[in-house]
């Protein structure tokens, strides 16, 4: 015949509230065996973290409490034309050339004056004004797709943000109901066979109580022998 397995689970529609003094006695039992074991850690050993040149200058920055550079936004503002060279620098530059040279060295020169203006001077300017007219482009565009399409977006988001809420409302509704209904069980259970165990608990109690008389009075027996054999002793002797 097979033996059932044996399931320690607690009684609380059947055994009484534990008294304040039993609660505190078994506490004070928990701590003694906590105070004299070391449990056994079940966490993994912590890994030496290695972060990357870039992480770890940052969280340098931080644990320094460094202010963080803001972005730069000049590139995104009205950009000004630098100053065009001088009518007075070209005359002198142009003067200098004819004296060493013929006509056609000075427009060289002028030439190659002005094309160092367009290189190092309003290209720069060029480039960062297209970036600005790109940029505001593009927010414009991005605008203008938000005007269009932005509220419907957003009622849809929200649609869906609800339609899971619901969703999640649902499964705590199943899940309280099927804890409401395993307590329930379990109450059922117990209230079936509160009798039985009651009646053993107090066949238990009784077997424990006789159990503990019977012992002592074999320790009175066994006292009572020994005193009779100690007197038959004595007898002998006298």
């Amino acid at each position: 015949m097979a033996v059932p397995p044996a399931y320690l689970e607690s009684l609380p529609y059947i055994d009484p509230e534990p008294s304040p003094e039993a609660l505190a006695a078994a506490r004070a039992l928990i701590s003694a065996e906590q105070s004299s074991s070391q449990p056994p850690s079940s966490l993994p050993p912590l890994r030496e973290p290695s972060f990357s040149p870039a992480l770890t200058t940052e969280l340098s920055r931080i644990a320094s409490s460094t202010p963080l550079q803001p972005l730069s936004l000049s590139r995104y503002e009205a950009q000004e034309l630098p100053p065009a060279p001088s009518t007075a620098t070209s005359k002198a530059k142009t003067t200098r050339r004819s004296r060493r040279g013929s006509a056609s060295s000075s427009s060289a020169a002028a030439a190659a004056a002005t094309s160092s203006y367009v290189n190092d001077d309003l290209r720069p300017v060029l480039s960062n004004a297209y970036v600005s007219a790109a940029y505001l482009a593009a927010r414009n565009q991005n605008l203008a797709l938000l005007d269009r399409h932005g509220a419907n977006a957003w009622l849809l988001s929200n649609y869906h943000l609800e339609e899971s809420l619901r969703a999640v409302e649902r499964d705590l509704a199943a899940v309280k109901r099927d804890i409401d209904l395993v307590n329930a069980a379990r109450q059922r259970r117990q209230e079936d066979v509160r009798a039985e165990m009651l009646m053993l608990d107090e066949s238990w109690r009784n077997g424990v109580g006789k159990v503990l008389e019977t012992e002592v009075a074999v320790e009175e027996l066994k006292a009572q022998v020994r005193e009779e054999l100690k007197n038959q002793s004595a007898r002998q002797h006298s």
